[in-house]
């Protein structure tokens, strides 16, 4: 007859199984924030960032660039929100040359000169908090915006206005929106582990 003797602690391959579960479980119990934005100009809202303030934490930039084009004599999108020490790839679709250049300091007052078309020019965004306007020497008309989070969570709102910003940890919130004229009073949130809210926010 075997005797079964209970452990005193967790074995070696116990505690290793909990690590591996632990991240599962964090993620299982972070929660959603969605809602619509509603504005008079229906034609800004692609140029509307909806995002969290009040976000605890240290966030990594992701491992691959992400891209900001010109195509026919504008900037697409003309809105790219990013998070910190994300690398944006400026690209040229249009068959003549543009000139980006920011004269914001938060953007290092950058100028990637002058370049043709299917040429590729990069630059890493380090600074939080920045709201750089990108500029063509070339083309006057030519306006667009990176603006830079120290987090993830945010979204641009989709057609009819709607947006979802997935993953958020529990805690409370500022839900709040940025566009280059247009402010919003945004509206307090407090979420649970796994919990869904929805905010509708009028500009």
């Amino acid at each position: 007859m075997r005797t079964l003797v209970a452990s005193k602690a967790p074995t070696t391959l116990a505690i290793l199984a909990m690590l591996a579960c632990a991240p599962a479980a964090q993620v299982h119990a972070q929660g959603t924030v969605a809602g619509t934005i509603t504005m008079n100009k229906q034609l800004e809202l692609p140029n509307v960032v909806v995002f969290l303030d009040g976000v605890q934490g240290t966030f990594p930039a992701p491992d691959k660039p992400v891209e900001m084009n010109q195509h026919g004599l504008q900037f697409i999108p003309k809105v790219l929100p990013i998070v910190k020490g994300t690398t944006v790839n400026f690209l040229n679709e249009d068959p003549i040359l543009h000139d980006v250049f920011s004269p914001d300091p938060c953007a290092e007052k950058l100028n990637l000169g002058t370049w043709p078309k299917d040429i590729v020019r990069t630059f890493k965004f380090a600074n939080a908090g920045c709201r750089s306007v990108l500029l063509c020497n070339i083309h006057p008309g030519m306006e667009g915006w990176i603006v830079v989070f120290d987090h993830p969570f945010f979204a641009k709102p989709a057609e009819g206005g709607r947006f979802t910003i997935p993953n958020v940890p529990p805690g409370k919130y500022q839900v709040k929106t940025w566009h280059k004229k247009v402010k919003s009073k945004g509206a307090p949130v407090e979420l649970k582990a796994a919990e869904s809210v929805t905010v509708d926010l009028s500009l």
